[in-house]
């Protein structure tokens, strides 16, 4: 499987790059409060989708996404990630996300969220679902601006 195997140099340096372009983009100039725990874990975000690990990055991310908007968000918010978003007014690819997340996370025998099959056969859609995911995550980070 391709996906076990290391990426060659350049596609990993080409996966870093974008992910390190969106943690940076041009307009996201000032300071922005940004969660400790959604920090560390994002560089695990990173590591991830540069290794190609596509459903690690959709779990990963939405966690990111969940501890942004709840520690910087709205500190103290007792809700359920539904909830929390709605309450932040964040649009409906949050809510994507989180079902996505929760679809990979909460097994449905009937219904694998995710196969083996897809895993061999459907990478380019898994590095679809990914990249959205890690750019929604960026997306939280902006959402606090300092100034």
């Amino acid at each position: 499987m391709d996906h076990l195997d290391h990426p060659s140099f350049e596609v990993w340096e080409e996966r870093r790059r974008w992910v390190e372009n969106l943690a940076e983009p041009e307009n996201a100039w000032g300071g922005y409060l940004i969660s400790e725990q959604a920090a560390a874990l994002s560089a695990d975000v990173q590591s991830a989708f540069c290794a190609g690990a596509w459903a690690a990055v959709i779990v990963l991310a939405a966690a990111v996404v969940d501890a942004q908007l709840r520690e910087d968000g709205h500190p103290g918010f007792k809700g359920n990630a539904k909830q929390l978003i709605d309450t932040v007014g964040c649009d409906g690819r949050f809510h994507a996300l989180r079902k996505r997340r929760n679809a990979l996370i909460h097994v449905d025998p009937d219904q694998p969220a995710i196969t083996v099959d897809q895993q061999w056969t459907d990478r380019i859609t898994l590095e679809h679902e990914a990249r959205e995911a890690a750019t929604l995550m960026f997306e939280t980070f902006y959402q606090s601006p300092l100034v």
